[in-house]
């Protein structure tokens, strides 16, 4: 979890950021699955344990999410804030999560999207962790100056239900479709036993992962929306059109 300095964004951990302990699995964890099968550490944070959740207790839940993050293959951690749907705008939280940033030392980070119409902690979460992105940067910032500054690679922004994909953005999609990292999503999906007998909550999230992979002509993919323009060294990355009709 500690790469070199000099580590390429493509070897440096993955940062995954959650505002409750099932919306890493639910909005991108078939991509989780797949960094850490290819062999990349991931490393999960979750900011409450779902105190004010209809379904399952705190108690449970964290359960629920180490079983999760085992499936992944990720690390976990959580980190208390304002606890579930309390979560505010605060300078103060996004220097917390910019010293995760600091330690973790990641190359892409994952964030929830910062569209209004979902539970408002996803939305805050995603504004929270893109000013702590700046701020991990800032090597004067006296409140960080324990921990080395990091400038990440992309943050990425993902969508925990449809109604939370960026209007008008179009998105950077990930090929989820070896068995393998579909056995590890789904598992990880079932681990959050309180939440999925509840609702059909993995139905949804694979018939998603479905629809994008047959306009993109594969069996599944998730969607990720960069939030700044990504540069590349050539065309070459880029010749594969997620299009097939």
């Amino acid at each position: 979890m500690k790469p070199t300095p000099n580590s390429p964004p493509e070897a440096a951990p993955l940062l995954a950021f959650g505002a409750h302990p099932d919306d890493i699995e639910f909005g991108c964890g078939g991509i989780v699955a797949r960094e850490a099968l290819a062999g990349r550490a991931v490393h999960l944070v979750v900011c409450s344990r779902g105190e004010s959740a209809t379904h399952g207790t705190p108690a449970e839940r964290a359960v629920e999410a180490a079983a999760a993050a085992a499936q992944l293959g990720a690390t976990l951690e959580f980190i208390e804030l304002d606890g579930d749907a309390r979560l505010e705008i605060r300078p103060a939280h996004a220097r917390r999560l910019a010293e995760v940033i600091r330690r973790v030392r990641p190359g892409a980070v994952l964030a929830p999207s910062q569209v209004a119409h979902q539970h408002p902690d996803h939305h805050r979460l995603g504004h929270l962790v893109a000013e702590a992105a700046l701020l991990a940067r800032y090597a004067g910032l006296a409140e960080l100056r324990a921990l080395p500054a990091h400038a990440i690679g992309p943050l990425f922004f993902y969508a925990v239900t449809p109604e939370a994909e960026p209007a008008g953005a179009t998105p950077v999609l990930i090929d989820i479709s070896a068995p393998t990292v579909i056995a590890a999503w789904t598992g990880a999906m079932a681990a959050h036993a309180t939440q999925v007998r509840a609702r059909p909550y993995i139905e949804l999230q694979v018939a998603r992962a479905r629809v994008l992979g047959l306009r993109a002509g594969v069996e599944y993919a998730q969607a990720l929306y960069p939030a700044a323009p990504l540069l590349f060294d050539s065309l070459a990355p880029l010749l594969r059109p997620a299009r097939s009709f």
